[in-house]
């Protein structure tokens, strides 16, 4: 830019250096990226060359993990991206926890990432489960299905009290973060059906420290000709709208138990978080199949 006056002749100004964000270290970058979440990382990568080798940098990702996460997968190879070059360990790691859930316990939990959060998820297989035992062995029979990701599951073969628990230590849950539980679960074979499993007198709760957070009511197989026949009981009889299940992927049904919020989970300290799905009325049940129950965070 030339000086004002008159007549020629003026000094050139030297125009100053600009540095973009992109011109900082990858260290830098990097240490950003780590204050945001995985989705935003992913999407950061897109932005230039140097976003792109910061958001795949360790330094990120290991962020993103849970601090317990060796305890939960061993360190593998860099694993091969997609575009053909190598993908930095730790997102390999994180990827991997996000797409197969992982046995831990001696096989008697499964613990997973949310992809979007880095969130832990976890499922609580049959046999880790409080199950009712009114008739000792005969009320359940454990039996592999060919759905199911543990060695087995419990088909409830007759009972009349039907309440299930799950319990988790509120400290494995990934801070800061409100969860969800679920029930996930089906139904025997039509040559053995089910039966009690239609009226709407079934309640769940969720509790945090001993205290209760979420209480609904729920119907594991809604049938409107069964819910003509009832006689309100518990929350149903008191007008409460009833949820039911939902389809998944996988073939099973899951049903949601109940919420607890990230500060209520903070305050039951060393305390479990605890869900539970019970049958109010005393009237004859069979043919439920469990699979597990789930708390993952709610997204």
């Amino acid at each position: 830019m030339a000086s004002g006056g008159g007549g020629g002749g003026g000094e050139a100004v030297e125009e100053g250096t600009t540095t973009r964000v992109g011109d900082l270290p990858e260290a830098c970058l990097a240490d950003v990226i780590a204050l945001t979440s995985p989705r935003d990382a992913c999407r950061l990568a897109a932005v230039s060359p140097s976003f792109r080798a910061a958001s795949e940098s360790d330094a990120v990702w290991d962020r993103f993990l849970p601090p317990d996460y060796r305890a939960i997968a061993p360190l593998p190879p860099a694993a091969a991206a997609a575009g053909g070059g190598k993908m930095r360990m730790k997102k390999g790691v994180y990827l991997g926890l996000c797409d197969k859930p992982v046995p831990v316990d001696d096989g008697s939990m499964m613990v997973w990432l949310e992809k979007e959060s880095g969130a832990k998820c976890f499922a609580l297989p049959a046999r880790k489960l409080s199950l009712p035992w009114e008739d000792g062995e005969f009320s359940w029979r454990w039996t592999p299905h060919p759905l199911s990701r543990f060695e087995e599951v419990a088909q409830l073969v007759d009972c009349t009290c039907l309440d299930i628990y799950g319990r988790l230590p509120a400290a494995a849950l990934t801070p800061a973060t409100p969860y969800a539980a679920y029930l996930v679960f089906g139904t025997a074979a039509a040559a053995e059906g089910h039966r009690g499993l239609s009226f709407p007198d079934q309640e769940t709760t969720v509790s945090a420290g001993g205290r209760v957070v979420a209480r609904h009511a729920v119907c594991l197989r809604p049938d409107d000709a069964e819910a003509r026949k009832f006689r309100g009981v518990g929350l149903a009889g008191a007008g409460v709208p009833v949820r039911r299940p939902a389809r998944r992927g996988d073939g099973w049904s899951e049903m949601e138990l109940g919420r607890v919020a990230a500060d209520e989970v903070a305050g039951a300290g060393g305390d479990d978080v605890v869900a539970s799905f019970e049958v109010l009325g005393w009237y004859p049940k069979r043919g439920l199949v469990v699979e597990c129950m789930e708390f993952r965070p709610v997204v």
